[in-house]
């Protein structure tokens, strides 16, 4: 497994958004993100430390505005926290090694995929295409990245 962290050098390169969203627990505006609507075969990986979170066979139009995925790509990487700000309470969404946030899940996903809707945002994220996974040194995941439909 490769060496996942959040460095200094990869949050000075992050855009006003990435890190207001990443770093302050910010959200964006609903339809607004880069991969809303990417149906591009690939994986998202942490905008700030590369780990692998979600695959785009496990990516679903929810109609909630975010990105949607039933399962995290790898289940050690994503960490679940409470969430209570803003007079509600939900369960967060962060990057294990990069400490980024991600967004939100919840139990109102397709009963027959396991019932989760991750909610994402996608300044947190980069979408990495199948036909760079390889070379990028995410080949492992190359069975887990099928169109989406």
């Amino acid at each position: 497994m490769q060496p996942y962290s959040k460095s200094a050098a990869a949050i000075s390169k992050l855009s006003p958004e990435q890190y207001r969203v990443t770093q302050q627990a910010g959200t964006e505006r609903p339809g607004t993100g880069e991969y809303l609507n990417n149906k591009e075969p690939g994986i998202y990986v942490d905008i700030v430390s590369g780990e692998p979170l979600f695959a785009s066979s496990d990516k679903y139009e929810s109609g909630c505005g975010w990105p949607s995925f039933t399962k995290p790509i790898e289940v050690e990487n994503v960490s679940e926290l409470t969430d209570r700000s803003h007079g509600m309470l939900r369960t967060e969404v962060r990057s294990t090694y990069g400490d980024s946030h991600l967004g939100h899940v919840f139990p109102d996903g397709p009963v027959d995929r396991g019932g989760l809707r991750y909610c994402i945002n996608s300044a947190s994220l980069r979408f990495v295409h199948r036909d760079k996974m390889e070379a990028e040194g995410y080949g492992a995941y190359l069975n887990q990245v099928e169109e989406v439909q």
